[in-house]
């Protein structure tokens, strides 16, 4: 707004002189004003020179040679420019120089691609269009669907493109039941593509993410721009994207026989399993696992890509933060790897399900950590004894449970009591914390002994074993279909910057979760406040 207001002030606009036209109608004398009266000039400056003392002349943006309009407009927001344009014929037909619209291209969405240089960039236009969107088909196959990008201009790819969809960019979560998932809509080049973040095949959670794409917008020709389906096995088709409202659009196919396999529904349940899983059905001989498999590909399989999508954040980190937040994918048991997203509020973290299965859905709270409870583990010979690691978790337990009761508020004479936090007096609590850090001076940075108690399971044994320190925490459980949640105590381990685990006491399971490294741009919350809010959002989505 500044920056406009400086050029409308140096072409003689603005608020410190209306231009001509405007004080012309004031005065009634706009009839039969000749057409070149269109453009706005500033006051004469002539080459004589001025009395010595006087204030110097006012000169006129409109007096800057092209190439310089050309950089000054080059710098602007781009959703002012049209606005600048309607200022003087002058300015409108500089405004139809493409090195600015590239600029803008580039600056706000970073596309780096040379309209006029793919084939000398020995980057071919076909090239382009297949690799960048599905590397397995053979070049040439999408040759007579092809983008004229010989006749475009950077200013269509960013108005009737990259601006118009601007609103899709980020990460979202697609609304399919408890499963959710994790939707990253991305400018990729000369295309906006949405890709599906998917886990990695269990039990490697150590592995990259998958990515598929959903759907893709890019321009066929100048000033329309197409959207088309990417899903199923047979190219891309057409599709369709709704804005419904603020955070908020939806996807529709409509070419859903796309979507279909010569082979039928065995087919299709063959190939997605390969995708999902890796694997074949009769490499799965755990029959509930089977199940479960089974389920879930007839649940999603029946949105045909026809989905509702919701906005999501990355979460807020901080230098204070135990480590940095993020998303995360660890191991659910026989549900396969899920995604999280790891946040901190003061004193707590939270874990919150992107990705869920039928017993604890994609937007609930799987872990709640509390920080101000340190866990010290068994000495080394009684590491792997579960009983003793449970006798220690119950008691914080035990604790946490009398604190809550002592902290309810209650009426003694007409007089609210209890409203205070009924922690330990502050001088036990810091002898407790000198103690704990004399205990681990030097451990902590080092790494104390890690090993998984005899008779939990996990998915994988391949987690580290030495962790930095461990904190009591409550995990969320619940019968299929969300029935009966509840949430139980279990040890959440810190084992480096990107790795922690959580052991569930009554499960007696344990689950390693796994950084995931992705840079997500268009993913950042405007506030906290707004974080939170999305959070309680999101239990409602699937609930």
């Amino acid at each position: 707004w500044m920056r406009m207001a400086v050029c409308a002030r140096l072409c003689g606009v603005g608020s410190a002189r209306g231009c001509r036209r405007r004080q012309q109608e004031q005065r009634g004398g706009l009839e039969g004003e000749p057409e070149e009266e269109e453009r706005i000039e500033g006051p004469d400056v002539g080459p004589a020179a001025e009395p010595p003392g006087s204030p110097s002349p006012r000169r006129s943006l409109l007096q800057l040679p092209p190439e310089l309009l050309v950089e000054i407009f080059a710098s602007l927001p781009g959703p002012e420019l049209p606005n600048l344009a309607q200022v003087c014929k002058k300015f409108r037909q500089i405004l139809s120089t493409d090195t600015i619209w590239r600029r803008r291209c580039k600056e706000e969405y970073g596309v780096c691609e040379n309209l006029r240089k793919l084939e000398i960039t020995g980057v071919s236009c076909r090239d382009v269009y297949v690799k960048r969107i599905n590397p397995r088909v053979k070049s040439g196959r999408f040759m007579k669907i092809l983008p004229d990008y010989e006749h475009m201009e950077y200013r269509d790819v960013y108005t009737c493109l990259l601006h118009r969809y601007r609103h899709i960019l980020g990460l979202w979560q697609p609304d399919i039941g408890p499963y959710g998932g994790l939707l990253n809509v991305v400018v990729d080049g000369l295309f906006i593509i949405g890709w599906m973040y998917l886990p990695p095949h269990d039990p490697h959670v150590d592995d990259p993410m998958r990515l598929k794409p959903l759907f893709r917008i890019h321009l066929m020709e100048r000033k329309s721009a197409t959207v088309e389906c990417m899903y199923g096995h047979k190219g891309p088709h057409n599709g369709h994207i709704q804005i419904v409202k603020k955070d908020e659009f939806s996807t529709k196919c409509n070419q859903t026989d796309y979507h279909r396999m010569s082979g039928g529904r065995q087919e299709e349940f063959r190939m997605w399993l390969r995708e999902e899983w890796g694997r074949t059905l009769e490499d799965i001989f755990h029959e509930h696992m089977q199940e479960l498999i089974l389920m879930k590909f007839i649940y999603t399989s029946q949105y045909d890509n026809c989905l509702t999508y919701r906005r999501i954040y990355h979460p807020p980190c901080s230098a204070e933060d135990l480590l940095q937040a993020g998303l995360f994918k660890g191991t659910y048991g026989s549900h396969g790897l899920e995604i999280i997203m790891l946040s901190f509020h003061g004193t707590s973290a939270k874990g919150t399900k992107l990705t869920g299965d039928p017993n604890v859905p994609a937007g609930q709270q799987t872990l709640d950590v509390d920080l101000t409870r340190r866990v010290q583990l068994p000495d080394p010979e009684h590491l792997r004894n579960f009983e003793e690691l449970s006798r220690i978790i119950l008691e914080i337990q035990e604790q946490v449970h009398r604190e809550q009761q002592q902290d309810e508020p209650g009426e003694v004479d007409g007089v609210r009591q209890g409203t205070g936090s009924p922690q330990k007096p502050e001088a036990e609590n810091e002898n407790e914390e000198e103690q704990s850090a004399e205990d681990k001076s030097g451990g902590s940075a080092a790494g104390q002994p890690f090993e998984l108690p005899m008779g939990v399971m996990a998915r994988n044994e391949d987690y580290p074993r030495t962790c930095k320190m461990c904190f009591y925490g409550t995990g969320l459980i619940a019968g299929h279909g969300f029935t009966s949640p509840e949430r139980t105590p279990g040890v959440f381990i810190l084992f480096d910057e990107d790795r922690f685990g959580f052991i569930w006491l009554e499960l007696k399971s344990f689950s390693l979760y796994s950084r995931i490294r992705d840079v997500f741009q268009n993913a950042e919350a405007p506030s906290q406040e707004a974080f939170d809010d999305m959070l309680k959002s999101m239990q409602s989505w699937t609930t």
